[in-house]
């Protein structure tokens, strides 16, 4: 099982959507909707209630080896006392994006405690990137603060007190306690919003008995157009619409994707991460069966029509007021934004 990132706040997770019920989903989903995920998520807690920092340019320690952009770096004991205040400094400034808030950022990282110099978690040797959103309960306070403004391809550093970090109970898991203040170093190599798309060739079309799929990419919903008067097929579909040129998507990969959702017998949408104007991040191994073998095998960037039977979605137990009857065949659209 892959180690989840100690950045995240606890309990530790990235927000997944929910299958069903009446509340809201954790991405911000409206009552009812459906998503692919086969249980909710856990709702994460409220952040800490102190106001924003001041952000000051130092002091930090000096990176002394790894200097590069996308090398694990090694980073000095911090000298003296570390600043109450958010110490941020751009080490490398890249020429991407700028970083807002509830941005989804993709980002090799590092963490030390100040005074020791001791690594409590990096992304580096594990070799997969982190993908989390900048926004209250999914990640300490100080990431937030610190990232907001900087551009994507920029190396950051910076230093976060006890107040914006994990507060006076620490965290006992990474061996921080609630006095440490903490240095991190963040290579940020892409990031994402409720506009992004997904970005490669697009693939035509083969088979006219499947439904067709739009190919804009500048963030609005592609719409789905299911044939008129033809059987859905009865095994799972899962092509290309526009290929990317990422890395494949594993099985046990968290994939952050946009998607829109239609039934095959009346083409009406039943749930849409662009319509709730929020992407969605979850673990294939959290997902209907046809979403995970739909899914797993394709490429980082790429637009992907699945149509899934009712034997690898719902099948007689859909969603409660999710508007998806029992044995329903569902298609998606499907874009796959990142994975981890």
């Amino acid at each position: 099982m892959r180690r989840r990132s100690l950045l995240l706040t606890v309990p530790a997770g990235l927000v997944t959507l929910a299958a069903c019920g009446n509340d809201k989903s954790a991405s911000g989903g409206e009552s009812g909707s459906a998503s692919p995920t086969q249980s909710p998520s856990p709702s994460a807690p409220a952040t800490s209630a102190a106001p924003p920092p001041k952000i000051v340019s130092g002091p930090l320690p000096a990176i002394t080896a790894g200097t590069k952009f996308g090398e694990k770096p090694t980073v000095a004991k911090g000298g003296g006392q570390p600043s109450k205040d958010l110490a941020v400094k751009t080490v490398i400034a890249g020429g991407g994006r700028t970083l807002a808030e509830n941005d989804y950022v993709q980002a090799h990282y590092l963490g030390q405690v100040w005074d020791t110099a001791k690594v409590f978690d990096n992304s580096y040797d594990r070799g997969t990137p982190l993908i989390i959103q900048l926004a209250q309960g999914t990640i300490i306070d100080g990431w937030r603060y610190a990232l907001a403004g900087r551009k994507v391809g920029s190396r950051v550093e910076f230093s976060v007190p006890p107040t914006w970090g994990y507060g006076s109970q620490g965290n006992a898991q990474a061996g921080i306690k609630g006095t440490d203040t903490l240095v991190f170093v963040v290579d940020v190599q892409d990031a994402f919003n409720a506009k992004s798309s997904a970005r490669g060739k697009v693939v035509q079309k083969k088979t006219p008995d499947l439904p067709t799929v739009g190919t804009e990419t500048k963030g609005d919903a592609p719409g789905i157009t299911v044939p008129p008067h033809t059987a859905a097929p009865k095994k799972l579909v899962a092509e290309y619409v526009i290929e990317g040129d990422g890395p494949a998507v594993k099985a046990d990969n968290t994939v952050l994707v946009q998607y829109q959702g239609v039934l095959w017998d009346t083409g009406k949408e039943f749930d849409s991460t662009y319509k709730r104007k929020a992407l969605t991040s979850f673990s294939l191994q959290q997902v209907v069966k046809g979403w995970a073998q739909g899914l797993t095998g394709k490429k980082v960037g790429s637009r992907v029509l699945i149509v899934v039977p009712p034997s690898e979605g719902y099948g007689d137990n859909p969603p409660p007021n999710s508007g998806i009857k029992k044995d329903s065949t569902l298609v998606f659209s499907v874009d796959i934004l990142a994975a981890m």
